[in-house]
């Protein structure tokens, strides 16, 4: 049984503090491996000008996963998924001898409610909040936390959560780092137009990649 961490995002691009704060919650919570799922797209956001193409995503991502036990996955991409309910869905069934736990930042938390099924996801597998400077307090007082505050795990046990019953939810006070897509895309808006990328193909069996 391997111990893996799911942290979906755009990756718009990948940058240091996805790397940083992902080694600490790997430390934290005891995992083999974090996958980074790289998204084709977000339901809840109209596509965006200024998204780069999903090669440029991905590839950024495996630059700063290189060397390290994050993968990055196009699980989502290859298995046709577009919500997280139907991505772990799918995941748990490809991958039944492992245990997933759910990452997800502090400033998603606010809009949790709005996901398709979001008490399922809750129900599937436990989560585990990641901090985002500005937002831990918003995320506490979320829509969502009115039903799931009853979960929530104290730190002193985030080792402990293969032996949890969904739901079950965990705040992660971590050293966070400033990096930022949006600022890094504000100070280069063509930053994927200056590399040339891999064709993609299928990761093997849909798993992360190292």
């Amino acid at each position: 049984m391997k111990r893996i961490g799911l942290l979906g995002g755009s990756f718009n691009p990948a940058h240091e503090g996805h790397r940083q704060l992902s080694l600490a919650a790997i430390d934290e919570l005891g995992l083999d491996e974090l996958w980074w799922l790289v998204t084709p797209g977000n339901p809840l956001k109209a596509a965006a000008a200024d998204m780069a193409p999903y090669e440029a995503r991905l590839a950024s991502a495996e630059e700063w996963a290189a060397g390290t036990s994050i993968g990055v996955s196009d699980f989502e991409r290859t298995a046709g998924t577009r919500y997280t309910i139907d991505t772990l869905r799918a995941l748990i069934r490809d991958f039944p001898d492992d245990r997933f736990i759910w990452l997800m930042g502090a400033d998603t938390v606010a809009e949790f409610d709005r996901w398709k099924d979001w008490r399922e996801i809750a129900q599937l597998l436990p989560i585990a909040v990641l901090p985002r400077p500005g937002y831990d307090e918003a995320a506490r007082a979320a829509r969502a936390m009115g039903w799931l505050s009853r979960f929530v795990r104290p730190q002193s046990q985030a080792k402990h959560w293969t032996e949890w019953s969904p739901p079950a939810l965990l705040f992660l006070s971590l050293p966070t780092n400033p990096a930022s897509a949006t600022a890094l895309r504000a100070l280069d808006p063509n930053w994927h137009r200056q590399r040339r990328f891999r064709k993609l193909g299928p990761v093997a069996g849909g798993a992360a990649s190292d």
